[in-house]
């Protein structure tokens, strides 16, 4: 069975080319006798941006998800995406649909055994990167709660600010008048007012 493929490139800049990128892939396409279905090329986009931002990669997603081809082929694993989190769940979404992917630089396949290795091994890293950020964010925590700080959001109207906002509004001032003397919105104002 002929395996129908994709091609995906991605450059970031309108000064740079996709090009080389593609070439070689078509050259890899043609020398396994494979039937390339399509060619995406996000042209001028980061790979920071997510699928939404990126239109082509956006389209070979819903592609690969009514199984238009069976293998997607790209460049380098940096085009498919920056962000770690990401790439993970462009991977689990290629692997749900039975795709396999090919990444040229680094000689991965998904669809030998080592390829699919490396693919878990990239699942546990993105777990593992979770994980430390979890608890690098309950140690700000607790560092803040230890030297006596507080957490949530700071308090904006003081018991003193309430006090004048009523003194203000017995003189007759109108609530727009309020919250410009003493420099809080008109909202902040009202709930003073009619609590």
């Amino acid at each position: 069975m002929i395996e129908k493929v994709a091609i995906y490139g991605r450059v970031s800049t309108l000064g740079q080319t996709s090009e080389n990128q593609t070439l070689i892939l078509n050259e890899i396409t043609n020398r396994n006798g494979w039937d390339l279905i399509d060619t995406y090329i996000d042209d001028g986009i980061s790979g920071s941006k997510g699928r939404d931002k990126r239109p082509e990669f956006d389209r070979m997603c819903k592609d690969m998800i009514r199984r238009k081809f069976n293998r997607i082929l790209v460049w380098d694993i940096s085009r498919l995406g920056r962000s770690l989190q990401h790439l993970v769940e462009f991977l689990n979404d290629v692997q749900s649909v039975d795709c396999n992917l090919y990444i040229h630089q680094s000689g991965l396949d998904t669809s030998t055994p080592s390829g699919r290795m490396m693919f878990q091994m990239v699942g546990v890293f993105s777990e593992f990167e979770r994980s430390m950020i979890s608890e690098r964010v309950k140690l700000g925590l607790q560092r803040v709660v230890t030297n006596g700080g507080t957490l949530g959001r700071r308090k904006t109207v003081t018991d003193n600010m309430k006090s004048h906002i009523m003194e203000l509004r017995k003189e007759g001032l109108s609530l727009s008048e309020i919250a410009k003397n003493v420099g809080i919105s008109r909202m902040s104002v009202h709930r003073v007012v009619a609590s």
